[in-house]
This record gives structure tokens, C-alpha cells and sequence, in this order.
């Protein structure tokens, strides 16, 4: 497969590794993005991988929350830039889907995309909107939280991020901090068990491969992949993390103290995982005299 330049550019934004580096890897991965990126962390080069999920795409996190506060429905619509999100019938539409999703319960995107909405559908409702506003703009995600009789717990930050936590036990305060919690520190789930096991082999797997490098004992290679191990688990793991208002207390211990357990949380953020399209204006102006 070919090598663009665009690629090797991507793959460097990243892992924030060198150009060159970059190709070889694309080259041996053969323009597999993902794997080439994996296999940089695996040799240790791709120090800040992390920003592979940085916020790209605009919109709006839309959330309804039923009448007893037990029951919400988050949902995520993209548009292509801030200036529509601001629009007051893109605010509107958003907020609609999101009472959409909690009252007709769709099983799935594409059910609730053909749920009815105004009259209509909320699929051809978004078609309407595009011809209003002239921009693309999509229903990326939903998820439905809460019903088993619990109080949820909720914060807003902005409208661009939105945490929804169920709670069982403690208060209203503890409940928002915990909500500012999540925001603030992304956890993956809420506890060790909750760690999708795919997940812990595949970061095994990479750092296996990185301690291996070091030329150490075996013996000494198995407690640096344990220790990494158990460091990765804190850091996903909501019960785990340092509390954002007190380090000094983990989360866990926190709820402990509090008689409190968190059952669920959602974290939706604005384009998550979602490239956004750089413009290069001075190449499309030259392709335009090329045309020409």
C-alpha cells in the first residue's frame, strides 16, 4: 500500500514521533494506522499516544432526564462547526432527540433514528435541518442510564461535556463531585472487574514488549509488567483515581467513606475519537489553478 504523506502526518500528530519514524512504521504496518501506532508504543517511542483521542468534531451533548430522576438519555450530535452548534435550531433539535431517546426507548442509532419526532422522524428531521443551516450534521451516539430506582447524579460542563452518574447511597453533593470527577479524569469503568478483558491483554501485550527492550531478568521483567499493570488499572479505574477536589483520598475510599457505590456513569465529551477535517486553503487554491 502507498504511503501519503497525509498518513505519515497523522501518525505523527499521534504519537508525536519523528517523520521518519513515522513511515517505517506505515511502511511495516502496511498503512495500518492503528497497528503502526501500536507497534511505535511497543517500542517505546510513542510517549504521547494519548492524543490519538483528542476532541476534533463540533456539537452538542443533548441530555432529558425523566420526571422521578432516575432515567436519563445522553445523546451526541456532531455538526461541522461551532458556529452551527450555537444555532438556536440546532440547540433545539439536539435537546429533542435526547427527550426522543428517553421516551421511546430505541434498542439501537438506527431505531432511534427512525423514532418519531415532530411530526416526523428524527432522521428526517436532521435532513430539514441541513437544508436550513447549509452543514452536514449527524447523530453520532446515545445511551440510556439509570432505571433501576437509583437517583442520578449530573454535570455539565458547558454543553460540550456531560457526566450522568447512578449512585447508590450518599448525597446530592457527593453525587456532583463524583459527576466533576469522571469529567475532569476520564475513567474507563468503575471498578478492576469492570476492565474489559481484551483491554488488559492488549496494554500487557505492549508493555511486555517494551520491558523485554530493557535487556533485565526475566524475573525482574514480570515485576515491572506487574507494577505497569497495576498502575493502568488505577488510572482507568474510577475507584482507583486520585479524587480531583483531595488527591490524597482515592475515589474508592471516598465512596467508603460516604457508604456510597457508584453503579454506572456516562462521560460523553464532543467528538470524541472524531478526526476534524484541516483545511488546506493554499493547496486547494493551487489545485483550483491546475484546473484552470
Amino acid at each position: 500500500m502507498a504511503i501519503t504523506a497525509s498518513m505519515v502526518k497523522e501518525l505523527r500528530e499521534r504519537t508525536g514521533v519523528g517523520m521518519m519514524d513515522c513511515k517505517k512504521a506505515l511502511t511495516e504496518a502496511d498503512g495500518d494506522l492503528d497497528l503502526a501506532a501500536e507497534n511505535l508504543r511497543k517500542q517505546g517511542a510513542a510517549a504521547a499516544d494519548k492524543k490519538a483521542g483528542r476532541i476534533a468534531a463540533e456539537g452538542l451533548i443533548g441530555l432529558a432526564v425523566d420526571d422521578a430522576g432516575e432515567t436519563a438519555a445522553i445523546v451526541e450530535v456532531n455538526s461541522e462547526t461551532d458556529f452551527v452548534a450555537k444555532a438556536d435550531d440546532f440547540i433545539a433539535y439536539t435537546a429533542a432527540v435526547a427527550q426522543t431517546a428517553l421516551s421511546e426507548q430505541p434498542v439501537d442509532l438506527d431505531a432511534l433514528l427512525r423514532a418519531p419526532m415532530n411530526g416526523s422522524s428524527v432522521e428526517d428531521q436532521r435532513k430539514l435541518l441541513i437544508g436550513k443551516l447549509g452543514e452536514n450534521m449527524g447523530v453520532r451516539r446515545f445511551e440510556r442510564v439509570g432505571g433501576n430506582g437509583h437517583p442520578l447524579h449530573i454535570y455539565k460542563h458547558g454543553a460540550k461535556i456531560v457526566v450522568v452518574v447512578e449512585m447508590e447511597g450518599g448525597d446530592e453533593t457527593l453525587g456532583r463531585d463524583i459527576a466533576m470527577h469522571i469529567a475532569a479524569s476520564k475513567p474507563v469503568c468503575v471498578t478492576p472487574e469492570d476492565i474489559p478483558q481484551e483491554m488488559l491483554d492488549k496494554e500487557k501485550e505492549i508493555f511486555t514488549a517494551q520491558a523485554k527492550d530493557s535487556g533485565k531478568p526475566d524475573n525482574i521483567i514480570e515485576k515491572i509488567i506487574s507494577g505497569r499493570i497495576a498502575k493502568y488499572i488505577n488510572e482507568i479505574c474510577l475507584t482507583g483515581q486520585p479524587f480531583v477536589k483531595d488527591p490524597d483520598i482515592r475515589v474508592g475510599k471516598l465512596l467508603d467513606q460516604n457508604n456510597a457505590k457508584v453503579l454506572d456513569f456516562v462521560r460523553y465529551e464532543v467528538g470524541e475519537g472524531v478526526e476534524k477535517k484541516q483545511e488546506d486553503f493554499a493547496a486547494e487554491v493551487a489545485a483550483q489553478l491546475d484546473e484552470g
